[in-house]
């Protein structure tokens, strides 16, 4: 994903827009220090910092916006904080929204050292091909066995590749759940019955009621580049591929895998995309532009009850009305669509689960790593269980980072905001593919090359600006010449394996 801010955050959970989401390892004076595949055997000294003298100083690459002024202050004082709790500090690098994928990239593929890297289901099962990050299958359960314990079963093997973790998933809004948001000034004005609209057709008139009352330069649905409109693949699951153009239907009982750009309704929603970028719906300069605006009158997001008083915050808008529209559904992908993982070269892998151990169920660093600064970017209004937010500067995406589950809920979200979440996820069906991950270790040419043919054309795709009719069969086509009909084959087959 060269995702843009909103769009990332969407990805995650609630993504888009809870919230606001890697690169030396070892201390600050030894980042050329590395140990390849070599476990850390430091365990004992990391964590007795008076003895040893050395409080190791973990990378951890993250996605989000611009660091404010206090940012470096902030990570100070979590590091005072972790450094006496488990004898760890943490360096946070963050990839801004429109360069993580590029950045991310280049860190995996040149070696760079880092210790602890976010990820998700666009990249995971190639970043784990290409032997980036450590195998955690057992000591995720004897270093740190608090997390372990705190994670269901069903969402631990939602991450494994081959039947081994290799990362350790934020659990949260786990499955996923899709909803129109609007600002609600719209709403009255244009008179939108938002409980009414449940497909991409369904939002034309309200689209063109707003063009039409607000003017030439306004854009009812204000697109970037990366995946275009949030969500328009829910209805396929992508097998953890991170490659939409190939799926499997999330209700196919016969698990069919396909060719999603060539199916009759995602073409059909393609031409509505484009019909919109036509008559001025969205933005002419979506297929280009990397951060989003604020203050949108509309956006697409995968979210939960309650998401809306973050984006209030983080929009600048005075209220936000949301509308459920698709799921809550468990997909291999969702539980995958936010991953922190350790470098298999990482110096320190024990401190690194010790530390995200420590984020999955220490309040205090929780609501840090999410809100900032106390008493700068926010102030505890309830104990550590509701938060007033002080400033929208704050760049880390708390979807990223760990479970919601000891978060704050922000001062206007409902008291029982997460408890709602789990709800969600208890309540959720299940993709007819569920469990299966996508082998791709024999498949590594194709899939860099199928992807980098999709990297080539989704920006214009999917956010309206080329025709569907012209450019899907010029996709497809230069999809099969790059490999699409070999990951097709050996997916169909590793599924009838997998569920025979």
């Amino acid at each position: 994903m060269k995702k843009t801010k909103k769009q990332l955050l969407a990805i995650g959970a609630a993504a888009l827009l809870t919230t606001t989401a890697l690169a030396g390892c070892g201390n600050s004076n030894s980042n050329s220090e590395t140990s390849n595949n070599t476990p850390s055997n430091t365990q004992t000294e990391a964590n007795k910092p008076a003895e040893s003298g050395e409080v190791p100083t973990l990378v951890w690459w993250t996605i989000g916006g611009q660091t404010p002024a206090n940012f470096d202050k902030a990570i100070a004082a979590m590091n005072e904080y972790t450094a006496e709790k488990i004898g760890v500090k943490i360096d946070i690098k963050v990839a801004s929204w429109g360069d993580w994928d590029t950045k991310i990239n280049t860190i995996v593929n040149t070696g760079e050292p880092f210790d602890i890297m976010f990820t998700n289901n666009s990249k995971y099962s190639q970043q784990v091909n290409l032997g980036a990050f450590a195998d955690l299958t057992d000591s995720v359960q004897s270093d740190s066995a608090d997390l372990y314990k705190l994670i269901p079963e069903k969402v631990w093997d939602g991450t494994k590749i081959g039947g081994k973790i290799y990362a350790v998933p934020t659990y949260k809004d786990s499955s996923l759940t899709q909803y129109w948001v609007f600002d609600d000034k719209y709403v009255q004005k244009y008179k939108i019955d938002g409980a009414s609209i449940k497909t991409l057709k369904d939002l034309d008139k309200p689209f063109h009621d707003m063009k039409a009352g607000e003017g030439k330069s306004f854009y009812p649905l204000s697109l970037t580049q990366g995946d275009g409109f949030n969500g328009f693949f829910n209805g396929y699951d992508d097998m953890t591929l991170g490659l939409p153009p190939i799926g499997v239907k999330v209700d196919d009982a016969s698990r069919k895998v396909v060719s999603v750009l060539e199916q009759p309704e995602v073409m059909a929603d393609l031409k509505t995309l484009h019909q919109w970028y036509k008559d001025g719906i969205i933005n002419p300069d979506a297929p280009t532009k990397t951060e989003a605006d604020k203050a949108r009158p509309f956006f697409a997001a995968q979210a939960f009850p309650g998401a809306e008083a973050g984006w209030q915050i983080t929009e600048g808008v005075a209220k936000y009305d949301m509308f459920q529209i698709f799921g809550p559904i468990y997909t291999t992908s969702t539980i995958q669509g936010s991953l922190n993982a350790i470098s298999a070269n990482s110096k320190y892998k024990t401190e690194a689960l010790k530390y995200l151990q420590l984020v999955n169920t220490d309040p205090k660093l929780r609501n840090m790593l999410a809100f900032g600064e106390l008493g700068v970017d926010y102030d505890n209004v309830d104990g550590e269980k509701v938060v007033e937010r002080k400033t929208d500067t704050w760049p880390l995406a708390a979807y990223t980072q760990g479970t919601f589950f000891d978060l704050a809920v922000t001062k206007g979200a409902p008291v029982d905001q997460w408890d709602q979440v789990r709800k969600l996820n208890d309540q959720a069906t299940s993709s007819t593919n569920l469990g299966f991950a996508l082998d791709i270790s024999k498949l590594g040419t194709e899939v860099s090359n199928t992807k980098a043919v999709w990297d080539k054309y989704r920006y214009e795709l999917m956010t309206g600006a080329s025709d569907p009719e012209v450019m899907v069969p010029k996709i497809v086509a230069e999809l099969k010449a790059a490999g699409m009909d070999a990951i097709t084959a050996a997916a169909q087959e590793q599924i009838n394996s997998y569920f025979k």
